[in-house]
């Protein structure tokens, strides 16, 4: 091993290469190859961190895995697998999410280079901002399909990978969801909230029952037939969905009948709704045992592929609910379930509830299989495809080892030549930061509108700073004031939670510091009240309305699915999700600007073992909090992606 890199490198770079630490982040698709590339070209002293447990799905392209490893880390097996192309090579694996306390800017600060193999958007924020704060310079790699890219992020030389923020995922109104769904996809995500619902964590935003305030149902039409009883003085009780099924005994018959029987006929009732529609089809339980059909099958293959009768799908959702009241009911007080795509009866739940919704509605069924693609936002990942994004990036690790940042352009692999007949784009230049990023400018701020009188302190916690902002333990305070609104510390202020912001003066034209410690992260907020307004977001996040706002008039490439089917891109800069997954997008009709991640899946991902990506549902920085998501879900770890 040692005289063949000899012959390759020289003396120079062998010492560099041999003296480095290197971070590897992600043992997903590319995380795979990058790792299996710095152990045959000499490095010495590596880290690998996944969270993710290798499923049997992942086994097509992440080959340092095979059948006897389902069930297992991805981290640690890598690493064994890893150590038997060069066994005197020291490797480290943690099994573990990034995003905790347990890795800070110390702990970066202990590596020469960065590697990013994520399938999540959420941890590439992280992993961005430690890299900034520690000064260590990080590679940004993901794929789509056929299409990938790779990427420097280095403080002061290069734009961060917040500076040009990631176009919003695509929503749909509440009442779409809830009262008219038209599509698969609507059907899909009202499944996903009902698990959510039923057995995960639960919001407003989530409630499957009718929406009696439909501005097309005309006047309000009442409570919805959906956990609601009448007391003795015939008012009706609003009861919490999971409570209900709870004091039902998560009964089959019970549930089916109230979501697809009762709730149904109460959608009827809104007569306004059916005037240009066709009205949906009420299903009862009793009635679907006289249909006859036969059981689903059970041979995984024909059962992922078939398209299952109303009658089957009953059956399924019937068996779903056994296994995850068992699963639930034996969890902590307090704590939930999270749905996972590779979970069984998780994904049967979700298909056989999207599924029986559809029927009922009009709106054609789908197959298990392709109800798993779209609950979890998956585009194929092509395996040559991540062996080729992973080589380069070790080709840039060199360059970054030698101090050659300039060589470290952009690089855009596409399936089809450009006008020049180039398969790989490089960038003419290394992109320079955003003066106006909210996160690497020398004085990150941004401007917050939001209704004030109606949004509490935890949703500006949650909400905002966490999900939207990507913090991951605010401390904020009112600027000249010192009040201190949120603390990081527990418990220390959750007397102001349930609060409007107004409660605390915090009004238009109020100043709020925010600060991160565990990314020792500071930022500047300024407040503008806005009015709330039916279906609209609840608020607006503003960094740099020009330079910082998607570019919307280019053309964007397709990145092609593993069907034919295209699929519009993200904006620039890479999004977030899966290790190998990247949107394309392309400027002066010659390169594909920076796209989305690798697959926005894993963190996202997926969600068994100890920690599971949650794919998401996060949005990129300066965009709005979603009504609905259409694709809710996780992403796989390097083969899902969240066209945002």
């Amino acid at each position: 091993m040692a005289a063949q890199i000899a012959g390759v490198f020289e003396p120079s770079l062998q010492e560099k290469i041999s003296n480095s630490k290197i971070l590897v982040v992600g043992a997903g698709g590319i995380g795979c190859e990058i790792l299996k590339n710095l152990v045959l070209s000499g490095f010495q002293d590596i880290e690998i961190i996944d969270l993710d447990t290798i499923d049997v799905s992942n086994l097509n392209r992440q080959f340092l895995f095979h059948k006897e490893h389902v069930g297992k880390s991805k981290a640690n097996v890598a690493r064994e697998s890893a150590l038997s192309f060069n066994p005197n090579v020291k490797i480290k694996a943690y099994h573990d999410s990034i995003t905790t306390t347990n890795y800070g800017v110390s702990f970066f600060q202990q590596f020469q280079l960065v590697l990013n193999a994520l399938d999540n958007r959420a941890a590439r924020n992280h992993v961005n901002r430690l890299c900034l704060t520690a000064d260590v310079p990080l590679i940004e790699s993901g794929t789509a399909g056929y299409n990938g890219q790779v990427e420097l992020i280095k403080r002061g030389q290069t734009q961060c990978y917040e500076c040009t923020p990631k176009a919003a995922q695509k929503s749909f109104p509440g009442c779409t969801i809830r009262n008219t769904p038209s599509e698969p996809i609507h059907c899909i995500v009202w499944a996903k909230h009902l698990f959510n619902q039923l057995f995960g964590e639960s919001n407003e935003d989530e409630d499957v029952s009718p929406d009696t305030a439909d501005p097309e149902a005309g006047a309000e039409a009442g409570e919805s037939a959906l956990a609601a009883d009448a007391n003795e003085k015939g008012n009706v009780d609003r009861v919490n969905t999971r409570t209900w099924a709870a004091q039902c005994g998560y009964d089959p018959e019970k549930i089916f009948n109230k979501l697809f029987y009762d709730d149904i006929n109460y959608l009827l009732s809104m007569s306004n709704l059916w005037k240009s529609r066709t009205p949906p089809n009420p299903a009862k339980w009793d009635a679907l045992e006289e249909d006859g059909e036969a059981a689903a099958p059970t041979d995984t293959v024909l059962r992922d592929q078939k398209v299952l009768s109303l009658t089957e799908s009953a059956k399924v959702f019937g068996d779903a609910i056994g296994a995850l009241k068992d699963a639930f009911g034996k969890l902590p007080d307090g704590d939930h379930l999270v749905w996972d795509k590779d979970d069984k009866y998780a994904m049967d739940f979700v298909a056989a509830c999207a599924n029986i919704r559809a029927q009922i509605f009009n709106i054609p069924r789908k197959s298990r299989f392709e109800i798993k693609s779209m609950a979890g936002n998956i585009i194929p990942a092509i395996a040559t495809t991540n062996a080729i994004t992973a080589g380069v990036v070790v080709m840039h690790a060199f360059r970054v080892l030698k101090g050659e940042f300039e060589k470290c352009k952009s690089v855009y692999m596409r399936l089809r030549p450009n006008a020049r007949n180039q398969l790989f784009v490089p960038d003419r230049a290394l992109n320079p930061p955003n003066p106006k990023c909210y996160v690497c400018a020398a004085k990150p701020e941004v401007t917050l509108k939001v209704d004030t009188k109606n949004v509490t302190v935890k949703e500006l916690r949650d909400d905002i700073l966490i999900k939207a902002l990507n913090m991951i333990g605010p401390d904020v305070t009112i600027d000249g004031k010192g009040t201190i609104v949120i603390s990081s510390e527990e418990g220390e202020t959750d007397c102001n939670n349930d609060k409007k912001l107004e409660e605390l003066q915090i009004v238009d034209g109020c100043i709020l510091k925010v600060d991160d410690f565990v990314q020792n992260y500071e930022l500047t907020v300024t407040i503008v009240h806005k009015d709330p307004a039916r279906d609209e977001p609840s608020f607006d996040i503003v960094a740099d309305p020009e330079s910082l706002k998607p570019k919307e008039d280019e053309p964007e490439a397709q990145p092609s699915t593993s069907n034919g089917n295209s699929k519009p891109s993200t904006s620039t800069a890479p999004a977030a999700d899966d290790d190998d997954d990247m949107c394309i997008v392309e400027e002066d009709g010659e390169k594909p600007a920076a796209g989305s991640d690798e697959a926005e899946a894993g963190p996202s991902g997926s969600s068994s073992g100890p920690e599971k990506r949650k794919n998401d549902d996060t949005e990129g920085p300066s965009t709005k909090k979603a009504r609905v998501e259409e694709k809710a879900g996780e992403d796989d770890d390097d083969d899902l992606i969240v066209i945002n």
